[in-house]
C-alpha cells in the first residue's frame, strides 16, 4: 500500500470520527432530558406544559413547621410570616420571615438554620436564603426574608412533617458563646 492510498484511508477514518462525534453530540440532548426527567437533575422537577400550567413533580405533600428565635445577643423582632404551610415534594416553593431592629443603633446578624426530624435535612434544599449572608438592618427597620427551597421527592415515607427553624445570632457572635474570631 502507498502513501496515497493510505493517506486516503486515514482521511476517510477522520471523518467518519468527526461524523459520529457530531451524531453523538447531536444525540446528547434528548438523552440529557431523559436523565433530567428521570433523575429530577438540572432543575427539570417541575414541567410546563403546553398550556402553561405547572406539572407538579410530586403528589405528595409534606407539612413544613417554620420557626424562628432570636439569640439574647440580638435585640431583633424575628418571626415567620406563615408558620405551617403543605408543600408538595420537588415543587420550588417560598417562606417568608420578618425581622425588625427595634434599637436606635444598626445591627448587623447571621442567622443558622437547623431542619427536623434530621433525616430530612438530606431532602431539604435551600436554593436562596437570607441565612448564606449577614444581614444588617438599620435602627427600627423591618424587613421580610425569604427562603427559597425544595423538598426532594425521595422524602421517605414515614416523614410526613418538617420543621425549618432559624436563629439569628448578633454579627461576630458564636452560638458556643464565645466571640466569633474574624
Amino acid at each position: 500500500m502507498d502513501q496515497k492510498q493510505q493517506n486516503r484511508k486515514t482521511a476517510r477514518r477522520l471523518v467518519l470520527v468527526a461524523v459520529a462525534m457530531f451524531g453523538f453530540g447531536f444525540a446528547l440532548w434528548p438523552l440529557y432530558d431523559v436523565l433530567c426527567e428521570v433523575t429530577g437533575l438540572g432543575g427539570r422537577a417541575i414541567q410546563v406544559s403546553d398550556n402553561n400550567e405547572l406539572a407538579i413533580a410530586s403528589d405528595r405533600i409534606v407539612n413544613i413547621r417554620f420557626d424562628a428565635s432570636v439569640n439574647s445577643s440580638l435585640p431583633w423582632v424575628f418571626e415567620a410570616k406563615e408558620k405551617l404551610n403543605q408543600y408538595n415534594l420537588g415543587v420550588p416553593s417560598k417562606a417568608l420571615y420578618l425581622a425588625t431592629n427595634p434599637d436606635s443603633n444598626t445591627i448587623t446578624g447571621q442567622a443558622t438554620y437547623n431542619v427536623t426530624p434530621p433525616e430530612a435535612s438530606l431532602y431539604f434544599v435551600k436554593t436562596e436564603c437570607f441565612c448564606f449572608t449577614e444581614q444588617t438592618l438599620q435602627a427600627g427597620e423591618s424587613r421580610e426574608m425569604p427562603v427559597y427551597f425544595y423538598v426532594k421527592p425521595e422524602l421517605p415515607e414515614h416523614i410526613k412533617d418538617i420543621t425549618l427553624s432559624y436563629t439569628f445570632y448578633r454579627q461576630g457572635y458564636s452560638p458556643s458563646g464565645n466571640p466569633a474570631h474574624h
